[in-house]
């Protein structure tokens, strides 16, 4: 299921064109954030989602979201966490003049651009970069990994343990799988 806050996202077409569900739900009907979160949370376990994979979502989201998919949100940041957290990042990284930044898929955590990481890939920074030639090598390389730590969530192989993730190189079983229920 594709749902996004905005009628016009991509997303809601890519969807569609490959019979997905979707829904629109604008945080601007809402009173409070906490409102629109409560809807939110409410459509995606009616759809039995076992996995929140954000993406374009440029909105904080609040401890009580989070609590309702422990560690079975995921979030991709054109940065090598924690390297750059937050807005602007290819800028940022452009402005400090490192040699490497990357792109990074974590677990959502109640810290803004932090959890557990997944997985990395580094993009070298060139001395003629701009902001927009760093961040088209970096969705390169997001387009790469995003695809593989979904993967690996839906495989059962991966595993967090004191806030690293582990990442198995087989398949588990059923009762050994890092799996999290749906919460009542």
């Amino acid at each position: 299921m594709v749902i996004s806050n905005r009628s016009d996202a991509y997303g809601l077409t890519r969807a569609q064109r490959h019979h997905l569900p979707t829904l629109v739900i604008s945080h601007k009907d809402f009173p409070s954030r906490e409102a629109f979160e409560a809807e939110l949370v409410t459509a995606l376990q009616a759809a039995g989602v076992e996995l929140v994979i954000l993406a374009g979502f440029l909105r904080v989201l609040s401890p009580f979201f989070i609590r309702a998919f422990p560690q079975r949100i995921l979030n991709i940041h054109p940065s090598l966490l924690p390297a750059f957290p937050g807005l602007h990042a290819q800028r940022r990284a452009l402005e400090s003049g490192v040699r490497i930044t990357g792109a990074t898929v974590h677990f959502v955590d109640e810290e803004v651009d932090h959890g557990p990481i997944i997985i990395q890939a580094a993009v070298p920074v060139y001395p003629d970069d701009t902001e927009d030639t760093l961040s088209a090598r970096i969705r390169v390389q997001e387009h790469r990994i995003y695809p593989l730590a979904i993967q690996l969530f839906a495989e059962g192989r991966l595993e967090v343990r004191a806030n690293r993730v582990i990442v198995h190189h087989e398949q588990r079983s059923p009762d050994t799988a890092f799996h999290v229920p749906l919460s009542a």
